[in-house]
C-alpha cells in the first residue's frame, strides 16, 4: 500500500484511472528534460524518486509546470518529509510514499512542512 501526502496530511490514493492508459504517465527520474511532452489527455503525471538524494524529479516537475502542464502532478517514492516544501514549490500537488516511510516519518512531520508558502526564503529576500 501507499500513502498520499497533501497539505492536509495523509490520505488514501483516490486515483482510479490507472497508469499507461494515456490519461496518466509514469516518468522515471532520468527522463531527458528536453524530451518532456504531454497532451491535454494526460490528467496525471507521476515522477519517480528512486532515492531521497536524487533531486532530478524536482527539476522535471518545474519544467512540466513551466511548459504549461496543469494536471495532477505527483512525486512517488523516496521523498522525505524535509523535502515536502521543495516538492510543493517545484510544482507537485502531492507525494506518494510507502507505508514503511509513513511509519518512520509520521503525518505530524509532514504537516509541520505543509505551510510551505509561508516559509519561502526567496520571497523574504526579494522583499
Amino acid at each position: 500500500m501507499t500513502v498520499i501526502v497533501t497539505d492536509t496530511g495523509f490520505g488514501l490514493d483516490d486515483w482510479t484511472a490507472g497508469f499507461g492508459n494515456g490519461t496518466a504517465l509514469d516518468l522515471p527520474s532520468d527522463t531527458d528534460p528536453e524530451a518532456l511532452s504531454f497532451d491535454d489527455a494526460v490528467q496525471m503525471i507521476r515522477v519517480d524518486f528512486p532515492s531521497f538524494a536524487d533531486g532530478r524529479g524536482f527539476t522535471l516537475a518545474r519544467l512540466l509546470r513551466l511548459r504549461g502542464y496543469q494536471g495532477r502532478l505527483r512525486a512517488k517514492g523516496h521523498v522525505i518529509s524535509d523535502q515536502y516544501a521543495m516538492a510543493r514549490r517545484s510544482g507537485f500537488d502531492e507525494v506518494e510514499i510507502s507505508d514503511e516511510l509513513a511509519a518512520r516519518q509520521p503525518e505530524a512531520e509532514w504537516q509541520f512542512r505543509a505551510n510551505w508558502q509561508q516559509h519561502d526564503y526567496q520571497s523574504r529576500l526579494r522583499g
